[in-house]
C-alpha cells in the first residue's frame, strides 16, 4: 500500500501549506505534458495527485491517519479519494492541456468530482454537488456524451423509537432549482450514519444523462433513558440497599412499554439483568437485540437516628 506522505516527500506532521508546496513541485515535474509517452512519469503523476487528494482534505487525512494505508483503501474507492479534489489548481497553475490530466488520473473513463454544499430544510440538512464542478464534464465537453447527474446527501434526524420501530418521513429538498417533497421509508433497526438510497432523486444529468441518486443519511437522537449499543438497549435503574439485599420487583421502561423485572436477593451494584428480545430489531435478518437493566444501589446520605441504629446493628452482625 502507498504511503501518501512518502509519495509527496513530507512528514506526517506536515502543514497544509507544506503539503501543497510539495505537491505542486512534484506535479510540475511529472506532468504528462512535460513527459510525453513516459508511462513511469504518468504513474508517478497519478500517485502524486492521489496522495494530495487525500492529504489536502482534512477528513480524508484524518481517516488515513486513523486506519493506515491499508485500512483507508478498504474504506475508500479511487472515486471516493478524488471526490472533492480541486483539479482546477493544476490547470490554473500550470496551464497545460486538460485531456492528458484527465486520462492519467482516471484512465480515460468518466468520473465525477464533488464539492458538497449543505442546506437546511424543514426536516434536516442536505448536501449537493457544487454547480459547475463535474470532472467528466469539465474535461470532455466536446463529445463526452451523456453523464449521470450528481448524487445528493440529506441528513435526517429521527428518534430512537423511530429507528427501532421504523417509520416514514416526508422530507423537502431543493432539486434542479425547485423544492420537492419526498417520502422516505425508514426500516426498523436502522442505526446512526446508515444511508438510504432513493434512485433518480439527485441532480439532473448532463447531456441527457440519467439523474443522480438521493442518499438519506440517518442521524439518531440521544435518548434520555436508553443507551443503544448495536441492537441492544441499556437502561440504568436504581434500587435501595434493602431491595438489593432482600430482592424485589421493579417496573422498567423499555422500547415496548413498562416491564416488570425481578431483582434477585443479594444483587450487587452494576449487575446487569437481561430482557431477551426487548432491544432493537435486526436490520438484516429476523429477531431483535436485548435490553439490559444495569442496577445501581442507592446509598442514603442522611439517616434518621433509628435508621442509623438499625444499620449499626446490622454492622455488628457482619452485614
Amino acid at each position: 500500500m502507498k504511503d501518501y506522505y512518502k509519495v509527496l516527500g513530507v512528514s506526517k506532521n506536515a502543514t497544509l501549506d507544506e503539503i501543497k508546496k510539495a505537491y505542486r513541485k512534484l506535479a510540475l515535474k511529472y506532468h504528462p505534458d512535460r513527459n510525453k509517452g513516459n508511462k513511469e512519469a504518468e504513474e508517478k503523476f497519478k500517485e502524486i495527485n492521489e496522495a494530495y487528494a487525500v492529504l489536502s482534505d482534512t477528513e480524508k487525512r484524518r481517516q488515513y491517519d486513523t486506519f493506515g494505508a491499508e485500512g483507508f483503501r478498504q474504506r475508500f474507492s479511487q472515486e471516493d479519494i478524488f471526490q472533492g479534489f480541486d483539479i482546477g489548481d493544476i490547470l490554473k497553475d500550470f496551464g497545460f492541456g486538460t485531456s492528458d490530466i484527465f486520462s492519467t488520473l482516471f484512465g480515460g473513463g468518466k468520473r465525477k468530482g464533488f464539492r458538497y454544499s449543505t442546506f437546511t430544510g424543514p426536516f434536516g440538512q442536505y448536501s449537493t454537488g457544487d454547480e459547475g464542478f463535474d470532472v467528466a464534464d469539465y474535461f470532455a465537453r466536446g463529445g463526452a456524451g451523456p453523464a449521470k447527474g450528481r448524487d445528493t446527501i440529506y441528513d435526517l434526524t429521527i428518534t430512537l423509537e423511530d429507528a427501532a420501530r421504523g417509520t416514514e418521513k416526508l422530507i423537502a429538498i431543493r432539486r434542479n432549482g425547485k423544492v420537492e417533497q419526498i417520502a422516505v421509508k425508514i426500516p426498523p433497526g436502522i442505526d446512526m450514519g446508515k444511508k438510504l438510497r432513493i434512485p433518480g432523486k439527485g441532480e439532473r444529468g448532463a447531456g441527457g444523462g440519467p439523474p443522480g441518486d438521493l442518499y438519506v443519511r440517518v442521524q439518531v437522537q440521544n435518548h434520555p433513558l436508553f443507551r443503544r449499543e448495536g441492537d441492544n438497549i441499556y437502561i440504568d435503574q436504581e434500587i435501595t440497599f434493602s431491595e438489593a439485599v432482600l430482592g424485589t420487583t421493579i417496573e422498567v421502561p423499555t422500547l415496548n412499554g413498562i416491564k416488570e423485572v425481578k431483582v434477585p436477593p443479594g444483587t450487587s451494584g452494576n449487575t446487569k439483568l437481561r430482557l431477551k428480545g426487548e432491544g432493537v430489531p435486526h436490520l438484516k435478518g429476523k429477531g431483535k437485540g436485548d435490553a439490559y437493566i444495569r442496577i445501581f444501589i442507592k446509598v442514603p446520605k442522611n439517616l434518621t437516628s433509628k435508621q442509623k441504629e438499625l444499620i449499626e446493628s446490622l454492622a455488628k452482625e457482619g452485614v
